[in-house]
């Protein structure tokens, strides 16, 4: 069995990525609000210390299936953190889940990368791929903006946590788009054996 990528469905699923980055960038300050900075200093050291981790471990993780494992788990962590705000919403451990669930996230982003280009290869797609994310980001900031100025004038909701909290449920949905594309991206191609 060999793993293969559809890069048409990888594009797709780099758009939901980073649409839902775009989207959530804007909201992260409002729940790290209740955090210490000492947790910011702490949570740097973890992720460079993390990043060296994964890092030594190249030689044997930079493989289709491995970017793979590696890709849904950081959409599953994605999925958690939201999941999670929206049942307990606002305190200091929701604020200190989702802060340590982005710095986890973010400990693979040199691998992933280096994983696409290895794995992509062809110029013209690893330059939709970047385009698209450059979109998908662009796009969610702009979606974010206009999502909140809704709430604000159609819905009268004023207060920033409200607005941030309900914006969580759209996460939630482009949430499992992502997971969706990235599990049609990847595809086990089965070999068939001949005998004579």
């Amino acid at each position: 069995m060999k793993t293969e990528i559809n890069p048409r469905d990888f594009i797709k699923y780099k758009f939901f990525n980073s649409l839902f980055l775009g989207i959530s960038v804007g909201s992260i300050f409002t729940i790290y609000a209740p955090l210490e900075p000492s947790v910011y200093s702490l949570g740097g050291i973890m992720l460079a210390l993390g990043m060296l981790f994964v890092a030594k471990f190249y030689h044997k993780i930079l493989t289709i299936p491995y970017f793979f494992k590696i890709s849904l788990l950081v959409e599953v962590v994605a999925f958690f953190m939201v999941t999670y705000f929206l049942i307990f919403s606002y305190n200091y451990q929701s604020a200190l889940v989702v802060y340590a669930g982005y710095q986890l996230t973010f400990t693979f982003g040199a691998y992933l990368t280096r994983a696409e280009t290895l794995f992509l290869k062809k110029r013209q797609i690893l330059s939709f791929v970047d385009m698209t994310n450059q979109k998908g980001y662009l796009f969610g900031m702009l979606l974010s903006y206009g999502f909140y100025k809704i709430l604000e004038f159609a819905f009268d909701m004023q207060g920033k946590q409200e607005q941030v909290y309900t914006m969580h449920f759209l996460l939630l949905g482009i949430e499992v788009l992502t997971i969706y594309f990235l599990a049609k991206a990847f595809k086990v191609k089965r070999s068939v054996l001949q005998c004579d």
